[in-house]
């Protein structure tokens, strides 16, 4: 559970910290992907984006981001690009062929498969009303789609939630906490950042430095000898 707590002079340095790092993922030319979730709202999502978003998390699990990301726009493709779920399941087969020659893991294709069978029964406003009135947890009835992982598919649909990865949740013990979303909530009520936008600056943060955990510590230390003086 997440609670909102006073701001002390910790939880600034954190903010602080969250700065440096931001400027440095913007100037690794990652201002794009950033941007982009600022855009991301629950309000707004559509069969495209959730088709789409659930389906770079399911390939993701388990496997490095760039191998996905190399792959995705043709595995989109065999997909029809995320436009219908009906239409994905009318050609089922087809697209499972095609996406196949690009990922070479039927199980994960047979599962993007899966998402979109839901969603073409059920239709989209029936998957967002439960997940709202159900919570993330609504999400884990789909392959693929663990407890950390639904919270990766909630926040790239705009759910205002940070997910608890190996990178952040390292990231939130090195800090002191023993939650990832108690970490982005501390920062945000400084920052005003959105908690989604938070996590991808930290985890973009993490891929780029190997060392991300002595360097987001030695920032929060230095800020505070600074402030100290």
């Amino acid at each position: 559970m997440t609670i909102t707590r006073p701001v002390t002079s910790k939880i600034r340095w954190l903010a602080n910290a969250y700065y440096v790092a931001k400027r440095n993922v913007l100037e690794e030319g990652y201002a794009d992907e950033i941007d982009w979730q600022y855009t991301v709202s629950i309000d707004r999502v559509n069969e495209e984006i959730f088709l789409r978003e659930a389906a770079w998390v399911i390939l993701s699990s388990g496997m490095h981001e760039r191998v996905v990301r190399q792959r995705f726009p043709a595995i989109s493709d065999a997909f029809f690009n995320w436009k219908s779920a009906l239409v994905i399941i009318k050609n089922a087969e087809a697209c499972r062929s095609h996406a196949l020659h690009h990922f070479r893991n039927s199980a994960k294709i047979d599962a993007i498969l899966a998402v979109a069978d839901h969603v073409g029964s059920h239709g989209l406003e029936h998957v967002v009303d439960n997940l709202l009135e159900n919570g993330i947890e609504y999400l884990q009835q789909f392959p693929y789609i663990g407890p950390a992982t639904s919270y990766h598919l909630a926040k790239n649909i705009g759910v205002m939630c940070a997910k608890p990865d190996r990178h952040l949740c390292r990231i939130a013990n090195k800090l002191g906490y023993n939650c990832v979303q108690q970490l982005c909530i501390d920062i945000s009520n400084v920052t005003d950042e959105p908690v989604p936008v938070i996590d991808s600056v930290l985890w973009r943060y993490a891929t780029l430095h190997h060392n991300y955990l002595e360097l987001l510590s030695e920032l929060v230390s230095t800020l505070q000898f600074t402030a100290d003086q």
